[in-house]
């Protein structure tokens, strides 16, 4: 692989260009892959006009040195990568199947499911899209998504909906994407130099039958078998088990919210509260007894935002052995709000509480190149009133998110992530504890 890499470089005149390096990384990348014969066609790799402007973007802000940049890139191939909180690449939908529904009057949430499936798993039957889908992964060199699939809420049909897609995803994409339902499976994924879906869930399911705490509680179990290892407490609002980060009183967890932790603590659950109110954040902290984690958030300190954590909720996360990933919204992060403000959080995190305390979060997915002349061909239609768990409060200040915010933080930029912590003078050792051994440590933790 190093003398492909030494040679490409060569060829091509771009040892010191950024993306002469990316494109010798991504080809590295695919260059070990064993491929079964639906994907032998596609054992070549491209590097897209929009993957190209997002690195270069981000290379601009970095302004890394050839040595740094040639370690980080180097580093980030060989290191098991875990995304804590994120989505595999997404496909982009089938514009005239779209225009067709809403020419048909079909209602908005059948639209929002159409897209919702296509989206998720046309990579799987569509050429282009399978293509664009390895492309992504290859250019990210991600090894793992702890991959967000379910839906914001804890009604079990709805939760049910989305993660049957990504189980279709790993059931039928097997040469090049596999479930994991431990974290020994990541290691494989990385051994057999493959991707992995980690799956989580955007609620605790319920059937809100309120008979009883233990049936209340029933299909927490039954969703861990389906293979979901984490779980968000809240979603922004208040439930039945404790109050959201958007709303304006935090009176913490209720008692079934007690009873919810220690149940998922039995069967294996990780906590999430990244939506969670810093009141219910700490009372999870206290009657957890397994680690907790923030999986996608900010460091409050840096720049107030509702769905950042203040210094005493990711101390208390901390003391459960837990970590915070630090998530790729400009609007969350603050400052310049691109890859420097991600590097900001990340070393506040790591000064502050240590290298075991922080991973990476993106919350952001690769969209498919194919997806906005896939968008145009739809028709306006009727849009639904914002759903229930989308409460965002007023901002405390404006902030505006710019095109270049967005393409620095892109998902397929993550080897520039390694890159920024080489920048930072962090040793090897701390980088792959942030880009896998922490979130490693507490998913065995949780199933021990």
């Amino acid at each position: 692989m190093d003398h492909q890499r030494r040679k490409f470089l060569k060829v091509s005149g771009l040892a010191v260009s950024g993306l002469g390096v990316m494109e010798s990384f991504a080809a590295g990348q695919l260059g070990k892959q064993k491929v079964g014969p639906v994907f032998q066609d596609l054992a070549r790799f491209q590097i897209t006009k929009n993957m190209k402007e997002a690195y270069q973007v981000a290379l601009n802000v970095l302004k890394p040195s050839k040595s740094q940049l040639e370690h980080g890139l180097e580093l980030h191939k060989d290191a098991v990568v875990v995304d804590c909180y994120g989505f595999m690449p997404r496909a982009a939908v089938d514009g005239e199947r779209m225009k067709k529904a809403v020419e048909e009057n079909a209602s908005p949430l059948e639209l929002q499911d159409m897209q919702e499936d296509m989206s998720m798993t046309r990579f799987v039957e569509i050429q282009r899209e399978t293509e664009e889908f390895i492309n992504a992964w290859k250019a990210s060199g991600v090894t793992c998504v702890i991959q967000n699939s379910g839906e914001e809420g804890s009604a079990i049909e709805r939760l049910l909906k989305r993660l049957s897609r990504f189980t279709y995803a790993t059931d039928w994409m097997k040469d090049i994407l596999m479930k994991a339902v431990t974290p020994e499976d990541i290691l494989l994924a990385k051994e057999q130099n493959k991707h992995s879906l980690y799956f989580t869930g955007n609620g605790v399911p319920l059937p809100q039958d309120w008979v009883s705490v233990e049936e209340e509680l029933r299909y927490i179990r039954v969703f861990y078998q389906l293979g979901i290892r984490m779980m968000h407490l809240t979603y922004n609002r208040r439930n039945m088990i404790g109050d959201g980060c958007g709303e304006p009183i935090d009176a913490g967890l209720s008692d079934f919210g007690r009873a919810v932790v220690k149940e998922m603590n039995r069967v294996g659950v990780i906590v999430d509260i990244s939506h969670s109110g810093w009141k219910t954040s700490l009372d999870a902290a206290k009657f957890s007894d397994k680690p907790m984690v923030a999986s996608h958030s900010t460091v409050n300190s840096l720049y107030p935002h509702f769905r950042a954590k203040p210094d005493n909720v990711i101390k208390a996360i901390a003391d459960t052995d837990g970590y915070m990933g630090i998530c790729c919204i400009p609007w969350y992060l603050g400052g310049s709000g691109d890859i420097a403000s991600l590097m900001q959080h990340i070393d506040y995190m790591v000064k502050k509480f240590g290298p075991d305390r922080v991973a990476i979060g993106t919350d952001v997915a690769h969209n498919s190149q194919y997806a906005s002349e896939e968008n145009k061909k739809i028709p306006g239609y009727r849009k639904p009133r914002n759903r229930w768990e989308a409460l965002w409060p007023d901002p405390e200040k404006e902030f505006t998110t710019s095109k270049e915010m967005t393409q620095s933080l892109a998902w397929t930029n993550w080897p520039l992530f390694t890159v920024g912590m080489v920048q930072m003078g962090y040793s090897d050792e701390t980088i792959r504890k942030i880009l896998s051994g922490n979130v490693l440590r507490v998913a065995r933790a949780a199933i021990k």
